[in-house]
């Protein structure tokens, strides 16, 4: 008996955690149309900006942003979209910081999303909303905001 209850209950812990992660990839499935090249629109004069996105796997977006000052890089960053057991998370890896930095998803939509790390200096909070071709990513925190406006 005691056999049986051990089986059935590591069985039921194998099945939540399964359907979570599978829910998490559903849920992250609906930002696919993040994929592709965007171009900074609204960047200060000799200097280009894009954002690279493609969908790696079922639960993972990897992207680069980067902005040029004629041919010299003056900002790089790595970026990651990543389906976790306890959630979505978007990733940052840049220069300034020596480990990766983490915003949890607290909202997302089939044309946006909102994820905050309120441990974070800046930005505490960036979110993505595209309407037609147009992106718009907003970096916020500590009273601050910056808009980067793209176009695909």
């Amino acid at each position: 008996m005691i056999k049986i209850t051990y089986f059935l209950s590591v069985l039921l812990l194998i099945t939540i955690s399964i359907h979570g992660q599978t829910s998490q990839q559903q849920t992250l499935s609906k930002i696919e149309w993040l994929t592709g090249k965007w171009n900074r629109t609204n960047g200060k004069p000799g200097q280009t900006g894009v954002e690279n996105w493609i969908k790696q796997s079922r639960d993972k977006f990897v992207g680069n942003g980067i902005t040029l000052k004629g041919r010299d890089t003056i900002f790089s960053e790595k970026l990651q979209i990543i389906a976790q057991k306890d959630g979505i998370y978007y990733v940052a890896y840049v220069e300034e910081n020596k480990k990766p930095v983490y915003f949890k998803f607290t909202e997302i939509s089939d044309t946006g999303f909102v994820c905050e790390n309120a441990t974070h200096d800046f930005p505490k909070k960036i979110s993505y909303q595209m309407t037609g071709k147009k992106l718009k990513v907003v970096v916020s925190g500590n009273g601050k905001s910056i808009d980067f406006e793209f176009i695909k």
